[in-house]
């Protein structure tokens, strides 16, 4: 199964490449937000988790985010032309509104399934993210690409901190999800629950993933240099060659000029020859 073809199945689509470009712009943009929507859900549930986040305050940030998706919904559906099938490969933004809009109302009554739909969240969020991250490791920045994956190690971090009790704090899930993505595993911090391990699992592979494109991103960062060093000779070559070439076709130019003034002299040295004869006469 293709990822297009799962992220299909499970409702995070997104705009179909072969739409109006209006509409692939708006996704475009929308996805820069939403990735920083998943950053301050991981970082809110953490602290609301440890009981350092008021709950006021996470019900009005329940609303913003919600409000996002709905105004993502809305104005994609609107530009695209296919109004069904974007609906229908994105039925997880329809359910997370649908859901969402009664929890949000009823927040202290449901805020066993608040919490949960927290989470639901960030999985359209994080898709959206792999989505950058992985335009963005094809084409070789090496900058944007540390930047991806130092975001990608703090969300992670964050995740697990909140997921697993023996991890205590943020800076211990941190260094627990960098070393897990470097693949390094020091074995100082490790998570108990089934659901750190299930997790674990999963950031290993995505480590696997991400330190072969980042290894393969500093290699094309210097091969680049390389060749930029290459191409300035080239460019410096083809300049002293057109230079070169330009002189040639000025003297080319000079001799045609110089070829015609003697064949006018031969001429009217010609023309002198034959008059002088017929004068004696």
């Amino acid at each position: 199964m293709s990822i297009r073809s799962f992220q299909i199945l499970l409702g995070l689509s997104g705009v179909a490449e072969d739409e109006r470009p209006r509409a692939r712009r708006w996704g475009d943009w929308f996805e820069w937000p939403m990735i920083l929507l998943a950053v301050w859900i991981l970082v809110e549930w953490y602290v609301e988790a440890k009981g350092l986040y008021p709950k006021k305050y996470a019900v009005i940030s329940d609303w913003v985010i919600l409000t996002f998706f709905i105004a993502e919904t809305f104005t994609l559906t609107l530009l695209v032309r296919d109004k069904w099938r974007y609906l229908r490969t994105n039925w997880l933004n329809l359910f997370i509104i649908i859901t969402g809009l009664p929890v949000l109302w009823g927040a202290e009554t449901y805020s066993a399934i608040l919490r949960s739909l927290r989470l639901l969240l960030i999985l359209p969020l994080l898709t959206k993210f792999s989505d950058v991250a992985r335009r963005v490791l094809a084409h070789n920045q090496l900058g944007t690409t540390l930047l991806v994956t130092f975001v990608f190690t703090v969300m992670a971090g964050l995740l697990i901190a909140g997921i697993d009790p023996s991890i205590h704090s943020v800076w211990d899930g941190i260094w627990w999800a960098w070393v897990t993505v470097a693949t390094v595993g020091y074995g100082d911090i490790v998570p108990h629950s089934p659901a750190g391990k299930i997790f674990g699992a999963i950031l290993i592979l995505f480590g696997v993933g991400f330190f072969s494109l980042l290894t393969a991103n500093f290699s094309a960062y210097f091969v680049a240099r390389g060749e930029k060093q290459i191409h300035e000779e080239e460019a410096e070559e083809i300049r002293r060659l057109a230079l070169l070439e330009v002189r040639l076709k000025a003297m080319e130019e000079t001799l045609e000029k110089i070829a015609k003034r003697l064949e006018a002299d031969e001429e009217k040295e010609e023309d002198a020859s034959a008059g002088e004869p017929q004068d004696r006469s």
